[in-house]
């Protein structure tokens, strides 16, 4: 930790969150390079600024080109994605389970969470100084909270055991080279943080992008639903408060699906509806940065000049899919054929199942230059993080069915009715896999369920022991990825993850 807490121990203050319906000023911060930690917290818009800065962290894992991406690391975990680029070899470690400390897709999320999670603690510490309007502290303080809620809730499924530090380090803390804590402490701090930030005042929704009371109650069902399962195995009693969280997102009624799945890479549909939090683009300021990893390898189809292939879906996922299932055809989910970039006339087999429901249609054929955002949290997973935890409290119930049926429905399946239990667990987690893939979501299923999807069977075998479709097999060390060497060297208080 000593290389993160020293490089990034002072707030990137040059760095804040882009907004894209707010005020021009988030999206040109001048430079106050001549402040210090000590002399910059001194007025409102700073308190705006350092919050700010937090936001930015989410994207660093996002970048992919012909090195591939960090941000594919846990879908290539999954055994359902497939890559044609040779020399992105953190790919394969992780596609063939192969993986080492060494990787540097996890050292990139270990680095820059952290480096979010020091900005957030900095803020926390400094904006009750600041003399201001006490709502508006209440509320930047609530995002803060968030933001290092989602930091550590990734970084502790990933990784296990982590350093959890919750104040500011300088050269001369006691958390320069931290232990590593247990993960029931990491979540306690996570529940923490997160039911501060509910109680800040912030408005359901943010059309700006922003950290909203709608967010925050998804993310606390979605987190309860975890530590319901493994590795704290808490059962019945997380079940139902997740169950009742994600109960209050339903019943707000301020979200709802999309009605086609195109709107899912629609640049016009960020921060509405379906999309309850996501990662802020904005072309030509600070565009989306996968458009190249998601098309195929030199096919001539797309403005971008890197076309490098880096991620697609596996045949044997794809063709997994119910027959029936909208998101299964072509240009829903998946494409197989577009038009050739010289030619629009002139169609183009792609050979291989590449992922339409994260490509941007005018950065591709003509800007290369994105606009999209990322969904972190929608509301389709929301719908399904309550059926399933409602499900395991009380059984099938007609509030269990309607969430689970509603995704069913825009997929042009059929209804679910009379299931047992178990049959309408199983079912449940059928419809996580097929509606979320690909969205940084699936592993960490697999995980707290320590169950993997049998893509023959259609049911689901114990994780470790389970066989992906082109060979490799699921190990216990599996359940974690390698806490990065780099961070290893630098804090000799760190343990090794196990296996690695």
């Amino acid at each position: 930790m000593k290389a993160t807490i020293i490089r990034y121990g002072l707030l990137v203050l040059t760095t804040g969150a882009l907004w894209i319906s707010g005020c021009r000023k988030f999206l040109d911060e001048t430079d106050p390079s001549n402040y210090t930690e000590n002399t910059y917290f001194t007025k409102p818009e700073h308190a705006r600024s350092s919050v700010n800065a937090i936001y930015a962290s989410l994207r660093e894992p996002m970048s992919g080109e012909f090195g591939g991406g960090p941000w594919t690391m846990t879908e290539f975990a999954t055994g359902q994605a497939g890559t044609d680029l040779g020399q992105a070899v953190n790919s394969y470690f992780v596609k063939d389970l192969h993986n080492t400390a060494d990787n540097a897709y996890g050292e990139n999320y270990w680095r820059n969470y952290y480096k979010g999670i020091s900005n957030a603690n900095l803020s926390i510490a400094k904006i009750p100084g600041i003399s201001m309007d006490a709502a508006e502290a209440k509320s930047l303080l609530g995002e803060a909270h968030f933001l290092r809620a989602w930091y550590y809730f990734n970084l502790v499924q990933m990784f296990g055991n982590i350093p959890l530090i919750t104040e500011p380090v300088d050269l001369k803390s006691d958390q320069l080279r931290p232990m590593q804590a247990a993960p029931e402490d990491v979540y306690k701090l996570i529940v923490d943080d997160l039911t501060t930030a509910e109680n800040a005042g912030l408005p359901w929704k943010d059309a700006s992008g922003k950290v909203s009371l709608g967010a925050v109650k998804s993310l606390l069902a979605k987190v309860y639903l975890t530590m319901a399962g493994y590795p704290l195995q808490k059962g019945a009693t997380y079940f139902d408060l997740a169950a009742k969280k994600a109960a209050e997102v339903l019943d707000s009624k301020q979200f709802k699906l999309f009605d086609t799945y195109g709107d899912l890479h629609n640049p016009a549909k960020k921060n509405i509806e379906e999309n309850i939090f996501m990662i802020q683009y904005k072309t030509q300021v600070i565009p989306g940065s996968w458009q190249p990893l998601i098309i195929p390898y030199n096919k001539n189809i797309s403005a971008y000049s890197a076309e490098t292939g880096g991620i697609y879906a596996t045949a044997d996922f794809v063709r997994s899919y119910n027959a029936a299932d909208l998101r299964a055809k072509e240009g829903q989910f998946f494409f197989t054929e577009f038009t050739n970039q010289d030619n629009r006339n002139l169609k183009v087999d792609l050979g291989g199942y590449f992922i339409y429901k994260l490509f941007d249609v005018t950065a591709q054929t003509t800007t290369a230059n994105s606009d999209l955002n990322w969904a972190l949290i929608r509301y389709a997973d929301i719908l399904l993080a309550y059926a399933e935890a409602a499900n395991e409290v009380s059984g099938p119930g007609a509030k269990v069915y309607d969430a689970v049926n509603q995704v069913r429905a825009r997929a042009t399946l059929p209804a679910l009715v009379g299931l047992s239990k178990d049959q309408l667990r199983e079912a449940i987690w059928r419809e996580r896999w097929y509606e979320l893939c690909f969205e940084n979501i699936t592993w960490f299923d697999m995980v707290r369920l320590r169950k993997a999807f049998n893509l023959t069977t259609k049911g689901f075998d114990n994780y470790v022991g389970h066989k992906f479709s082109y060979g490799p097999v699921l190990t216990e060390r599996e359940l974690l990825f390698p806490i990065p060497s780099t961070e290893l060297r630098n804090n000799p208080n760190l343990v090794p993850t196990k296996g690695y």
